[in-house]
């Protein structure tokens, strides 16, 4: 079964509507993703080496550029200061840009500051009920908090600083400061975070490299920014970011510093972790999860083999009675938090899975 590159947009049901409601995930926004779309001309952003971003810097008539600009303005508001207008006076809208990769086709916005030029960013998307989940999963189970909105069918979602994973592994591998077991204990620890939570295309241009410089080394985070392919995928191992060629890089450099017992270590450190926080938001999680219970999220092959893998991972058949992927990610979480010790004969072939990918 081959790994999605595209994958339909499921919409947001009524039942997770009143979870993001309950969880103040939803406001009134003043602009949609489909007025964004009325541009009258847009021009191909290019990077500092002259580089296609495969970004259009997109140009709207004068007659609605004011309009757009107060709206995407009052949106950045929304997000940071709960829609106090009072204390942005000074923001202005820069540049709106339009992605023509990927699957949700977002507007990048950036807001700056006319006081001192700094500026910021925020993402407008259609709204799938797919990212919207695995957002919030991410908000609670991970150590990341994430800031998004939704309105009908629009998306607002606060974007996620770092560097992206294919640039840190192109260009900062070979970094003097680089602190190499920092970075390779970070990428296990997300690659258990991305496991647990059943969120799948983690290639490395869907992450991000947060690096924070401390008194002797760095410190490094890595973090998700797509969550298109939450619970979509049909195989075990499209949930595990080892498996991509794309991170070979960076797997093999983990397999060189990190010994199997320290990998471990790590992975059972992040599935306590995870644990903590599932018990510090548990009502909320089984809010959450019993919305995603009733919704469409994948298809009815992906789902079978999913089950099946997922039987032989948990030496089980209890996936076998689920019908949904909102079932199977919350027996997945359960057996994986109740016995948070990574299965010993996982760790042995832990070396061998870099080199399989599935």
């Amino acid at each position: 079964m081959h790994i999605s590159k595209k994958k339909p947009a499921f919409n947001i049901s009524t039942n997770l509507r009143h979870y993001l409601k309950k969880y103040n995930r939803e406001a009134s926004i003043p602009i949609t993703y489909d007025d964004l779309k009325g541009w009258y001309d847009a021009m191909p952003l290019y990077d500092v080496d002259g580089e296609d971003t495969l970004w259009n810097t997109v140009v709207y008539s004068p007659s609605m550029q004011d309009e757009i600009e107060n709206a995407l303005v009052q949106i950045y508001a929304l997000l940071k200061t709960g829609g106090d207008l009072m204390v942005i006076k000074h923001l202005r809208l820069d540049r709106v840009d339009y992605c023509r990769f990927g699957n949700s086709n977002p507007f990048r916005v950036r807001i700056i500051n006319s006081l001192n030029d700094i500026y910021d960013y925020f993402y407008v998307k259609r709204a799938d009920a797919s990212r919207v989940y695995g957002l919030d999963l991410e908000h609670i189970l991970s150590p990341n908090k994430i800031e998004f909105l939704v309105d009908g069918s629009t998306l607002v979602e606060e974007h996620i600083p770092g560097i992206p994973g294919d640039v840190f592994l192109e260009s900062y591998m070979d970094s003097p400061n680089l602190f190499p077991k920092g970075i390779a204990k970070e990428f296990v620890k997300f690659n258990e975070r991305c496991f647990t939570m059943l969120l799948g295309d983690m290639r490395s241009y869907n992450y991000i490299v947060d690096i924070t410089p401390d008194f002797d080394k760095e410190q490094y985070r890595v973090r998700a920014i797509d969550f298109d392919q939450l619970c979509y995928e049909g195989r075990k191992n499209h949930y595990l970011p080892q498996f991509y060629k794309e991170n070979n890089k960076i797997v093999q450099f983990c397999l060189e510093k990190l010994p199997p017992e320290t990998i471990y270590q790590y992975m059972y450190e992040e599935r306590i972790l995870i644990k903590k926080r599932y018990n510090l938001e548990k009502l909320r999680l089984l809010d959450l999860l019993n919305s995603m219970q009733d919704d469409t999220l994948s298809v009815p092959e992906k789902r079978n083999s999913l089950i099946n893998d997922l039987n032989k991972y948990h030496n089980t058949t209890d996936f076998s009675l689920l019908g949904s992927m909102g079932q199977i990610l919350q027996l997945h979480l359960s057996l994986m938090l109740e016995r948070p010790k990574p299965q010993l004969r996982g760790m042995a072939k832990y070396k061998s899975r870099s080199k399989n990918e599935k």
